[in-house]
């Protein structure tokens, strides 16, 4: 049976992922901090084992892989972009940039038979004059966590080219789903939208209603991956749908979809969004398409309503 580690799985890529690998009778394994305290999502338990895994130290990296036999790696530990992606640049450094080094070191050694995929960024992109944004897209990175990302992202070709191992680099636009933590704006307002139906609160402040992003669903993004280690080459994948929407449409969905008008209740603040970019980043997935066969399948309307459909349910068992 094939087997994977999966860093960060009780985040929101890693439990979609390991959701689609045990599916496929794969044998997952998740690393996280602590396994006693860890908490999986219910779809998960007792399918899946834990193991305590250390981003920051290399020895304890590789005695993981010498204890357990794995065939794949996928990594999605890292200190979170949302609203924070210059908060913390040197924890971001070591945990996004270094701290993938470490796993490729490991692999190195103790087997350089195991497949790889980091989860990059469309943060590496940063200042581009060039939209949309592919593999061969120049990377100028704007924030620390788009540097850390790009780090990571450049030994991963390294490793790649001198050492021969099967590493591949995801480089993963904007993707959502009710699992997405509150300080990310799409789930931010689909909240939002739930809690003022139920009247728990009356208003949403934003910083503007003009930012566009390239937004698809999660949930299809970890399956491009999946296909990445599937393939007879390791490679690096722009993984986005193609078109952009505004904070201005997300509101109007979400809100929409419980017959609101997010007028009525979204107010906005300027002093808490950053500058647009000058150049819009959208991703040109062409290549994940062409030679991974992969489409993704949840539309934006449909990924919006998701997710104000799961924060409805949430919100409801506190009213009972």
């Amino acid at each position: 049976m094939l087997s994977a580690l999966i860093t960060g799985v009780t985040g929101q890529d890693g439990s979609y992922l390991a959701e689609l690998l045990v599916e496929h009778e794969v044998q997952v394994i998740g690393g996280v901090r602590d396994p006693r305290t860890a908490q999986l999502i219910p779809s998960l338990k007792n399918r899946i084992e834990l193991v305590q895994w250390d981003m920051s130290n290399q020895k304890s990296i590789e005695d993981v892989l010498n204890a357990n036999s794995v065939d794949e790696i996928y990594n999605f530990a890292a200190f979170s972009s949302g609203e924070g992606m210059f908060e913390h640049p040197i924890e971001m450094g070591k945990v996004n940039g270094l701290g993938v080094v470490y796993i490729l070191e490991a692999i190195r050694k103790v087997n350089p038979l195991i497949r790889f995929c980091q989860a990059s960024s469309s943060e590496m992109f940063g200042y581009t004059d060039e939209s949309p944004q592919s593999e061969k897209t120049p990377f100028n990175p704007r924030t620390p966590y788009g540097a850390a990302k790009l780090y990571a992202h450049s030994m991963i070709h390294i490793y790649r080219e001198r050492y021969g191992l099967f590493a591949c680099s995801a480089i993963l636009f904007n993707h959502e789903s009710p699992r997405r933590g509150l300080n990310f704006v799409p789930r931010k307002v689909a909240r939002a939208a739930a809690a003022i139906k139920l009247c728990y609160t009356t208003k949403l402040t934003l910083g503007t209603l003009d930012a566009r992003r390239d937004w698809g669903f999660a949930g299809d993004y970890v399956r491009a991956m999946q296909l990445m280690l599937k393939h007879s080459r390791p490679d690096d994948y722009v993984v986005a749908t193609g078109v952009t929407h505004s904070i201005r449409e997300l509101c109007e969905c979400a809100f929409g979809y419980l017959d609101l008008d997010y007028k009525d209740f979204v107010r906005i603040e300027n002093n808490s969004y950053r500058a647009p970019e000058s150049v819009q980043l959208v991703g040109d997935a062409t290549k994940a398409r062409t030679q991974l066969g992969w489409e993704p399948e949840v539309g934006f309307r449909k990924m919006v309503s998701m997710m104000v459909d799961a924060d409805l349910q949430m919100l409801n068992k506190k009213l009972i």
